[in-house]
Parts: structure tokens; sequence; C-alpha cells
């Protein structure tokens, strides 16, 4: 690999680069970099090109250079992480480029806030309309390093951290690795009309879910339940499920698959003198029901953590099923179910899956279950920036089956 260029990661700084690094940028015939980056080796005396757009002309120079000697690539970070890297490779090939990596202003954001970052996610707002991959790692994780520019700048980003569900602790970075370098914290105090230093970036850790702003009712909104985005019955679909359930008072309530426990959490309106046990295998999802029983102070709810059909056998008979989840294992579930739900008692399945909904249709009719299917497409608006837009749920099947006196 003689005629390979070598694309070397400044880190943060110069301070950063090894003996190998500096020997290869002492070596080079040709030194190409950003200007900041060539301006900390002046005395170099090979052939200098600055990066700029386009960069369609730096990679035309560079290639016609390569049989010319040495060919060294200053990069910021780690040439792969958002860099030069892999626009190198994707014109050269992989055999014409040598990767040096260094550190990366994610890791140096994590490790000036002695973070643990093994879990965390990134979300680069640089140069890049990225809003939408922001709004979802909001919702999907807890820990995020937020790449800037000075168009999508902290102010930016807390726009909408502020707007989430979640509260968030959130830190500003900038100028890391240089004498200038500064680490603050932003709050809903933080000044309109701050100006922050270039490169910076955001880190965001996820804290907790505000107290609910109003007692527990029919279509609680789902923001106000602790959950696993994506994993909650939707309020629309919820209230169609509890009416398919036909809930009595005294009725005992089994939430198979319970996930945030929000069926059954919410069942608990209708049954004064009942009670709800909430099934989940889930060890986490187990935690977020209890988290949630105490959100809305819920006096007739047992979490149970079982693997289903398993754990069954120790409840007191149902009047009532919701199934919401069940995995492979609905057609083995139903066999329990059937047998133990009291007679004239009621099954609810909820599935987008059309295997699923087969599945349990044909056991359902098997056993001598009165069988009723209703299809929710239900689309609710979004913001946009001049008005809204309908955004559609995922389409859900309200399996009900009643159980005659005699079964």
């Amino acid at each position: 690999m003689d005629d390979a260029i070598h694309v070397i990661g400044m880190g943060l700084s110069i301070a950063d680069l090894t003996a190998s690094h500096l020997a290869l940028i002492e070596s080079a015939s040709v030194l190409v970099g950003g200007k900041r980056h060539l301006a900390s080796f002046g005395k170099a005396t090979a052939v200098r090109k600055e990066i700029s757009s386009p960069v369609s002309g730096v990679l035309d120079f560079i290639e016609r250079h390569m049989a010319s000697g040495l060919v060294v690539v200053l990069a910021s970070g780690d040439p792969l992480f958002f860099g030069i890297g892999k626009t190198l490779i994707e014109r050269l090939g992989p055999d014409k480029v040598v990767i040096h990596p260094n550190v990366t202003s994610m890791a140096a954001a994590f490790a000036r806030l002695k973070l643990p970052w093994q879990d965390a996610a990134w979300v680069s707002l640089h140069g890049r309309d990225n809003m939408r991959g922001l709004v979802k790692a909001l919702d999907d994780k807890n820990l995020l390093c937020v790449l800037t520019d000075p168009k999508n700048d902290p102010l930016v980003v807390k726009k909408q951290v502020v707007s989430h569900d979640y509260t968030w602790q959130m830190w500003v970075l900038e100028n890391l690795g240089a004498p200038e370098e500064k680490i603050s914290s932003m709050d809903e105090h933080t000044d309109t009309q701050t100006v922050f230093g270039q490169p910076n970036v955001v880190v965001l850790q996820k804290g907790e879910l505000p107290a609910p702003s109003a007692p527990l009712r029919l279509g609680t909104p789902d923001n106000w339940f602790v959950h696993e985005k994506g994993l909650i019955t939707k309020a629309p679909v919820r209230v169609l499920s509890l009416a398919a359930l036909e809930l009595g008072p005294t009725n005992i309530l089994w939430d198979l698959g319970a996930g945030s426990g929000s069926v059954g959490i919410e069942a608990t309106l209708f049954l004064p003198d009942g009670f709800v046990y909430a099934v989940e295998k889930n060890k986490h999802r187990k935690e977020q029901i209890t988290a949630n029983v105490k959100r809305f102070t819920v006096r007739n709810l047992s979490a149970v953590r079982a693997q289903l059909p398993h754990g069954l056998a120790d409840l007191p008979r149902p009047d009532r099923v919701f199934i919401g989840g069940s995995g492979k294992d609905l057609d083995q579930v139903l066999n329990v179910v059937v047998k133990v739900l009291n007679p004239l008692g009621r099954i609810v399945i909820n599935t987008v899956l059309m295997e699923t909904l087969h599945l349990a249709v044909s056991v359902l009719d098997e056993k001598g279950f009165e069988v009723d299917i209703t299809q929710a497409q239900i689309s609710k608006s979004s913001d946009m920036p001049w008005g809204r837009r309908m955004e559609a749920l995922n389409p859900v099947w309200i399996i009900a089956a009643q159980k005659g006196s005699s079964l």
C-alpha cells in the first residue's frame, strides 16, 4: 500500500497526535486539511491543499498527486465519524486509503462529563435537516450526543427538548480540546440570545416523566404513562378495546402481555369492586407497570412477572381477558384462557399481524366462541410549520370473543 493516502484523525487538537502520526505528516509530500489543521503545521514543506467546497475539487487534487509521493489528509476527530474518510474510500477504494482513528468529539464529550457512553446514541444536525432523527432519538434513547452547526445550534436542540414528554439534563460542550473550551448546562432559564462557540456538541440525559396533569380517565394520553415508545396501546385503540371487553364492576380482568399496563390500569376505572392482574414477562416493563400504578394511585391492580402461558394457574379465574402481547405462543395462551375463563366471559385480543388474526379467530371459532372483529385505522394530527397534517397509526385488529354459558 505504498501508493495509499493516509487519513489522520486530529482528535481534539494537535496534542492528540501520536509520534507515528507526526512522522507521517513530516514525511508527506502533499498535505491536505482544513485551514485550522494546516495552520498547525506551518513549517511543513509539503504541497498544501485546503479542504473547501466543492469537495469534488479536493478529491480530484488528491487523485492527481497520489503518484508524486506520500499524501496525508488531516481530518477532525476520527475520519470515519462524520469525517472525510468515507468520501475518500468511496472515491479511491478501500485499498488506497489508510485510516488513522483518533478521539471523536462524542467520546471526548462523555469523558468530560464522566458519563459512561456504551449505551449512548448520536444524532447529527451538522449540515443536514435531521430534526425527525432527533425527535425519534429523544423518544427511544436515554443518553444522546447531538452534533450541531451554527444553524442547528444548542438553542434549536433545546426547543425539541423542552417540548418532549420527559425532562432532560442538557449540557453544551464548546471548543473541546482548545484553550477556550467551555462546558455549561442548559435549562429553561438559558438566555435565548446566547451565542455558542463553534464547534460544539450537546449531550442529553433523560430524566423523569413529569407527574400526570390530571387524574386517570378513559383515553388517558399516552405520554402520561411511563412506557417504551411504540410499546403502548394507543389511547384511541385503548378506548375501543375497553369497550369491547364490556367490563362489569366486579369483574376479574387478566391483562396478558401487559407492557406498560395502560389497558389494565385504565380498566380499573370500570372495576370499583373488581381486580386486574397485569402479566408481563419483561422485568423492565413490569417495573413500568408498577411505576404507572403508583403514578395514578391505582388500588386494584397487581403486576405479575411470568412467561405466558406459565404463571396463569396461580391467578383467580377471570371474567375478562385482554391479550395485547403473547408473541408466537398465542395458541398456547388461548388454550389455557378458554378453559379457565368464567361462563359468559369475554376475551379481547389486539394485533397488527395478519398471522395472529388468523390464528386467534381459528382457535376461538374451534372452541365455540362468538367472535367479532373490528379493524381500527386511526390517524392523528401532527403539527407542521404552517399547519397540520394527518399521521396514520398502525392499523389494529380488535378481536372480541364471547364465551357461552355452557362452555
